[in-house]
């Protein structure tokens, strides 16, 4: 019909306005995938040597400073999501500022393709050992091997999990969930004790954990020791939700279980407990943004997290001589965000705010009302519906 027709170019339209051919990302792929990659990588290099007139071809990988960044929102939520664009950095052997960094390319290549080969699994930690015992001219920190290998997945367009990189996972989760992994017991993180179950930095097998649960809320805790306040007084029994956390800034393991979460449950909303500061906003914003730093896998773990506090109305609940003066490194943070165009105009106030205070909150300042205090208060603010 006439009416069905123009639906359809509706949402032709509408799936065109949303839809950006600039935008990079890294895929999923096999180990063979991977190989061949990187097989094709060696054969063009060798064709330019080779050639009638030789050259070292430049390795044009997509450059992971904030200007080459582009935020996408949703279609169905207000998650939105760091997306690199087609920007180029070049890694060249011919300049000297370059070309280290042009080799370091092509030796962790070589080692993941080793590793892909034997059909084995390594951390970024053991990779930089490995590197270091054999090229220390080339690799003297783990930094530099963090950066090549996203170089490496810049240039294959790849995920670094791909690569056969395991993430090193520093994240815990407990309260109302049940996993299993294939052929395994069944575990009860509500029953792991204060330290929660330590997630795997091992992806496939997150991917393919089987997930239960029968909570209504899911709550991203900044620090570990709130997380293990919050286990031992065994708030998820009366707020009936999942905590995880990071213990600090966000690893990959961590995002892709919150992420994995999400996905299983979309109707449990995701709050985050964070510290009234530039770095607790961060945080959650990498929670739910993604991070330019990430390189081409940004997008890929970004959720839908609400900020339940520590916010500036909460200040009122904190002695003034709690709040402790802001650091250098804090308005670093704070200039970064607020020149972010992902941004919300909310969380942009909270910022200003804090900036203009020249004061932080940290989350431990509300045990001021006693060590039981903290679950009140998550309760409270979740039945006022008090977050953003």
């Amino acid at each position: 019909s006439k009416k069905m027709e123009e639906e359809l170019d509706l949402c032709r339209t509408s799936m065109a306005f949303f839809s950006d051919q600039q935008l990079c990302y890294a895929d999923i792929l096999s180990a063979h995938e991977v190989r061949a990659r990187i097989e094709v990588a060696v054969i063009n290099f060798l064709k330019a040597l080779t050639s009638p007139d030789p050259a070292i071809s430049n390795l044009a990988l997509i450059s992971r400073k904030s200007r080459n960044s582009r935020v996408n929102q949703g279609m169905l939520t207000d998650v939105s999501s760091i997306f690199l664009s087609d920007m180029l950095s070049v890694r060249s052997l011919t300049k000297a500022n370059a070309a280290k960094a042009f080799v370091r390319v092509w030796k962790v290549m070589e080692l993941c393709y080793q590793i892909l080969s034997q059909e084995k699994r390594v951390t970024q930690r053991e990779l930089f050992y490995k590197l270091l015992c054999e090229s220390p001219d080339y690799f003297s920190s783990q930094l530099q091997v963090n950066r090549t290998i996203q170089d490496v997945v810049a240039l294959l367009r790849c995920s670094r999990f791909s690569l056969g990189i395991m993430a090193s996972s520093r994240g815990v989760v407990a309260g109302r969930l049940v996993l299993q992994e294939p052929n395994q017991e069944i575990v009860d993180c509500s029953e792991c004790g204060s330290s929660g179950y330590a997630i795997s930095g091992d992806l496939s097998l997150l991917d393919k954990l089987i997930i239960r649960s029968d909570a209504r809320y899911i709550i991203v805790v900044e620090k570990h020791a709130i997380f293990q306040r919050l286990t031992e007084d065994r708030i998820f029994n009366h707020i009936p939700s999942i905590l995880i956390t990071a213990k600090g800034y966000p690893d990959i393991a961590t995002r892709f279980l919150l992420h994995r979460m999400s996905r299983a449950f979309p109707q449990l909303p995701i709050f985050a407990l964070v510290d009234w500061n530039p770095a607790g906003l961060a945080i959650l914003c990498t929670f739910k943004h993604g991070s330019v730093g990430m390189g081409l896998e940004a997008y890929r773990y970004a959720c839908n997290v609400r900020w339940l506090g520590v916010r500036v109305d909460d200040l009122q609940l904190i002695p003034e001589e709690s709040l402790v003066p802001l650091k250098p490194r804090d308005l670093q943070i704070a200039k970064s965000l607020m020149s972010s165009e992902f941004l919300q105009e909310k969380h942009k106030e909270e910022l200003a705010q804090m900036v203009e205070s020249g004061k932080r909150a940290e989350i431990e300042a509300l045990f001021y009302h006693g060590y039981d205090f903290l679950g009140k208060y998550i309760a409270k603010k979740i039945v006022q519906a008090n977050y953003i």
